[in-house]
């Protein structure tokens, strides 16, 4: 248990000046990994039951999705908000503000207009062969459908990050709360866990009862699940408030309990993932799939869903946290180019699939041949890209 005199020296640490953080080598590649598992989900999804565009499936795919799709956004958020509050506090606002808007304004900018509608053109030319990609172009960017595809989270980060940034002119202390649960967290990971799924069982389940699963805020480019918006803020936030003070002395210290149990939330991660699997065989088998779920299935569901996605950030960054392989790794080398991969992979891996659709393979060997030539094309792309004078800024 934590003395009276160490939460007195937490309460005073958590109001110290946040202070420019060192590229921090195992968040790094947790980062860089997480694109890879975007990448993987988007090459695996079309041969699932539930995507299942292609005529190939396989029921392992479902398992790798169901998971996938459950924790790995909600990550991105947390990740990207830990050093956030100290980068308010070493730029002026308006700096701030263009640095923002030039990291992920104009990409997400350049990749609608360009990215997205070149990635849903394979879709549109299945259904209509003699459709020519100008005429869905424009058809796309005037009367619409405009989907986003996975680069929703940029304008969302955006959006997230200039929130952050006023809230910090409104206090510096907002973040303080969470900030003595991370250190807290240093000790006692499960401490930072049940905060963490407590906020967002709160944040989500509410959400999911109103909204459903499948309605999406949408205006034009700018689309986000509906019931997901105020738990991917909510992970951003708790981000935030990790990454705002004694970032060493926190949950995710590499001298802390969390990387020494990491086992242990691999065992935590899978019993709320078991339980999700039975929702969905209450869904198919006795509900029989209706169009319209009942609450107390999505209280449930949203619950199990939140606290597997609290369980397995913990234990995917407990693994990086433990290692000490020297670099340079595979994610170390591409690290610099993750954020490119990820803006410009989905018109590679759609049109890929849109290849293999009519060659009869099974459906690991169609998702193997789809996620390795995606993961090398995207990452040639982005270091081609990044040659160019002034890219590297923004890519």
């Amino acid at each position: 248990m934590i003395t009276m005199s160490h939460s007195a020296t937490i309460a005073a640490e958590t109001h110290a000046e946040p202070k420019a953080k060192v590229r921090n080598l195992s968040l790094d590649r947790a980062r860089t990994f997480l694109t890879l598992v975007v990448l993987l989900h988007h090459a695996v999804i079309p041969y699932t039951h539930f995507g299942h565009t292609d005529p190939a499936s396989w029921i392992g795919f479902d398992i790798i999705v169901l998971a996938t799709d459950s924790f790995f956004m909600a990550m991105f958020f947390f990740l990207s908000g830990l050093f956030t509050w100290p980068g308010i506090a070493r730029k002026a606002p308006q700096v701030f503000l263009r640095d923002r808007l030039l990291r992920l304004g104009l990409p997400f900018a350049v990749a609608a207009f360009t990215v997205i509608p070149l990635a849903y053109y394979a879709i549109a030319l299945r259904e209509d062969p003699e459709l020519t990609f100008a005429a869905f172009w424009w058809k796309t960017v005037t009367s619409g459908p405009w989907p986003s595809g996975p680069i929703w989270f940029v304008w969302v980060l955006l959006a997230f990050d200039l929130t952050a940034s006023l809230l910090y002119r409104v206090s510096t202390h907002l973040v303080d709360p969470g900030n003595r649960i991370s250190i807290r967290g240093f000790k006692q990971p499960a401490a930072f866990w049940l905060m963490l799924a407590v906020v967002t069982i709160i944040a989500y389940v509410p959400a999911l009862v109103y909204f459903g699963a499948n309605r999406w805020f949408e205006f034009g480019p700018f689309s986000v699940q509906a019931s997901r918006i105020l738990l991917y803020f909510a992970y951003f936030f708790i981000g935030v408030s990790v990454g705002a003070a004694n970032f060493d002395r926190g949950i995710l210290s590499a001298d802390g309990q969390l990387p020494n149990s990491r086992w242990l939330w691999v065992i935590v991660t899978l019993i709320p993932y078991c339980l999700m699997w039975c929702m969905i065989y209450i869904k198919r088998e006795i509900l029989d799939n209706p169009d319209v779920l009942p609450h107390w299935y999505h209280v449930f569901y949203g619950t199990f869903f939140a606290l597997f996605s609290a369980s397995i950030l913990l234990a995917i960054l407990a693994f990086f946290l433990h290692s000490k392989t020297p670099g340079p790794t595979l994610l170390d080398r591409m690290q610099a180019d993750a954020y490119g991969m990820f803006l410009v992979h989905y018109p590679i891996a759609l049109w890929i699939q849109y290849a293999l659709f009519d060659y009869e393979l099974p459906a690991i060997v169609k998702a193997a041949i789809g996620f390795v030539l995606t993961v090398m094309l995207s990452w040639g792309v982005t270091a081609g890209l990044r040659k160019i004078p002034g890219a590297s800024h923004v890519l």
